[in-house]
């Protein structure tokens, strides 16, 4: 068995579910690989046994591989993949009402409150099966994803996307990483594959592509260093600006031959000592859940980013507009960026960023900047109130992570640096910040930790 990469998957009208030869590896589970064609059949029967009645599947498997094979499952029998934004019952009630029918699978040995099945339940298939003899063709035009926009700025948004749309996004990464890789290389992901950064970087790359991605998720340092030291090169480490700082913070041998960093800016700095550490090459990537990866750069060498092939990024005075292969129409994200003669650009701020008091200007982005490098901040964020003081204007709060810093140190660093009208009020000390699993900040939860 063996289904080739489409040539232009824009155009293709049926596109296949898995690609690569059936002795391909996909993924590393307790020290060997399971190839390709295991997995296709492990996938098969786990589609077959799906109720009839069920029209999509919510994926709330936390482990790499029953994620995997829950999400290729659903693609071989046709139905989207629906990933909540949180695993909260409300979110979980508002995916289940817009999707009638829809049915939650979650991985053996677990039980999960809000029902559904277990994989284990739909039958199981030795991971040395036969693989299916051919592979069918399924309708490159279906809706086969559903992910939710973060929700750092605004509720959480639906963006679906086809099969056309995850092979087309897919190939434009599968070629980036080739150009530091070779065609086959080996995934360690320290992201979680329910957003869509992890489904590009260790999902689609693994079923779609040139990946054998490891099930593990570590994410203490020194599992991430042993994740990597058990895999052969070349490897590629997936991971963000927060988990790569406390990598090099322990001071560990980190064997990889690339590393792809996402989710929040990388500051150049730590750019630079990751590949000093590493001897890798750092790939920064940009995009959105609404876009998919639509640019790259070695952010220890370069401040602008360098679209893909077929990409277009063209400012707009209310953000940026992208067309991409992978999108039937442009998208508009809140992101303002400076455009070079040659096409590549530089990202200057979110829309939502900007704020003007007392007539003057600044950037959340940056006050946070300036803050974290105080010494003896862990961590840190500054956000605008929701409402507006006595005299009409909505001014700033902190909340800081600072167990080795005093208030009036933290304040009177920031004095130096930022105008009185930007000093935050009040500056919170908590235990920690909110973060997801991708090291993101929901608005609605850092308002809910400045209110408390």
């Amino acid at each position: 068995m063996s289904t080739a990469s489409p040539a232009n998957a824009s155009d293709a009208a049926y596109l296949p579910w898995l690609a690569g030869a059936a002795t391909r590896a996909l993924i590393w589970r307790g020290g060997a690989t399971i190839n390709m064609g295991a997995f296709a059949a492990q996938a098969e029967t786990v589609a077959a046994a799906l109720p009839e009645s069920t029209s999509a599947i919510i994926n709330l498997c936390a482990g790499r591989y029953a994620f995997l094979l829950a999400f290729a499952a659903a693609l071989r029998a046709g139905l989207p993949t629906l990933l909540p934004p949180t695993r909260t019952h409300a979110a979980l009630a508002e995916v289940r009402q817009a999707w009638p029918g829809a049915l939650a699978l979650h991985e053996p040995g677990t039980a999960h409150e809000f029902g559904g099945l277990r994989l284990d339940a739909l039958g199981t298939t030795p991971a040395s099966a036969a693989a299916p003899r051919n592979l069918p063709l399924l309708d490159a035009a279906r809706v086969v994803l559903v992910g939710h926009t973060s929700g750092s700025s605004d509720a959480p948004q639906p963006q679906r996307k086809s099969l056309r749309a995850l092979w087309a996004s897919n190939a434009a990464n599968q070629a980036r990483l080739a150009a530091e890789l070779g065609a086959r290389f080996n995934i360690v992901a320290t992201v979680p594959p329910q957003h869509m950064y992890g489904i590009e970087m260790s999902v689609l790359l693994a079923l779609l592509g040139g990946g054998a991605v490891a099930d593990a998720q570590p994410l203490l340092p020194a599992d991430v260093a042993a994740e990597l030291h058990k895999l052969p090169a070349p490897r590629l480490l997936v991971t963000t600006p927060l988990h790569l700082r406390a990598l090099l913070d322990a001071g560990l041998e980190l064997s990889c031959e690339a590393i792809v960093s996402a989710t929040a800016p990388l500051d150049a700095a730590l750019a630079r000592a990751a590949e000093v550490r590493t001897g890798a090459p750092l790939i920064e990537v940009y995009g959105a859940t609404e876009t998919c990866v639509v640019a790259t750069r070695r952010t220890a060498h370069e401040k602008l980013w360098t679209p893909y092939p077929g990409v277009s990024v063209q400012p707009e005075p209310d953000g940026v507009r992208i067309e991409a292969p992978q999108l039937s129409a442009p998208v508009l994200l809140g992101d303002l960026v400076e455009r070079a003669a040659d096409g590549r650009f530089l990202l200057a701020g979110r829309v939502g960023d900007l704020i003007e008091i007392a007539g003057k200007r600044a950037s959340l982005t940056d006050l946070t900047r300036r803050l974290l490098a105080v010494p003896g901040v862990e961590d840190a964020v500054i956000i605008q109130h929701e409402d507006a003081d006595a005299g009409g204007v909505r001014r700033l709060a902190a909340l800081v992570v600072a167990p080795g810093a005093s208030d009036t140190a933290i304040m009177a660093a920031l004095r130096t640096g930022f105008d009185p009208a930007f000093l935050p009020r009040p500056l919170k000390r908590v235990a920690a910040l909110p973060r997801n699993a991708l090291g993101k900040l929901p608005r609605a939860a850092l308002l809910e930790l400045l209110r408390g």
